[in-house]
């Protein structure tokens, strides 16, 4: 089969690419600096020509109220050209209970982005994804004072990019599902906990202090950001990613 994987040079997207042509299939990366550019549409017609699936691994440049914006745009751009190109899969990354976080524009950006692949003319497949080991960093840089970081005991259910790398590859690779495919990483952590075995296992200097006001992830209420039910569960834990 044929790819384009729009958002191709990322994090997810580069090892998306390279997951489906080791498996056999031709996996092309597509993003701006490849010229393909999802809000002007500019060579988004010539990504996905020739297309069996298109994989869109594109995310907003933030994370504030612009972000509808950008996921409204570049689905619409995206869904047009697929559908003109024949395209016969649309697969997109989202998050694990994003329609639980109402207060955080981004969650609300990616609930939109499933909805409008949802009722759009081409089959789907969704993979939800639970918090990347890789952002926890990110995460605690965001709450750092000195040399304190506030942290909220906020359920997280962290997983290696990797593992969803695999999975999104796995799914495009396969029959559209017309649904959604959580994936989690193998353990629930309290986010303050997950900071303090960060700085355990790399230390720099700083402590974590517990404050359920502190940061994004005290928008967030219980464990909806962990999965539930038949959930896919991924084999690589963040004590492993430390290490």
């Amino acid at each position: 089969m044929k790819f384009a994987v729009i958002g191709g040079t990322g994090r997810i997207g580069s090892q998306v690419v390279k997951k489906l042509n080791a498996s056999g299939h031709e996996a092309v990366p597509h993003s701006l600096s490849t010229g393909v550019d999802v809000i002007t549409g500019q060579g988004v017609a010539e990504a996905v020509a020739g297309a069996d699936g298109v994989v869109n691994l594109t995310n907003s440049p933030t994370f504030d109220d612009a972000s509808p914006a950008f996921f409204q745009t570049s689905m619409d751009n995206l869904l047009a050209a697929s559908q003109k190109a024949g395209v016969g899969h649309f697969v997109i990354l989202s998050i694990v209970g994003a329609d639980q976080v109402p207060d955080l524009a981004y969650y609300r950006a990616k609930v939109l982005q499933e909805n409008i692949l949802k009722a759009g003319p081409i089959p789907y497949s969704i993979v939800r994804a639970t918090q990347f080991m890789e952002f926890i960093d990110a995460i605690m840089s965001m709450t750092t004072e000195g040399d304190t970081v506030r942290l909220p005991t906020t359920p997280i259910q962290p997983i290696a990019a990797q593992d969803v790398s695999d999975t999104v590859a796995e799914v495009a690779a396969g029959t559209p599902l017309d649904a959604t495919l959580n994936v989690g990483g193998p353990d629930v952590h309290p986010l303050d906990e997950l900071g303090r075995m960060t700085l355990n296992a790399r230390p720099d200097g700083r402590t974590v202090v517990t404050d359920d006001t502190a940061g994004m992830f005290a928008a967030v209420n219980g464990d909806v950001l962990t999965t539930k039910g038949d959930a896919r569960i991924a084999p690589t834990h963040y004590t492993d990613f430390l290490t």
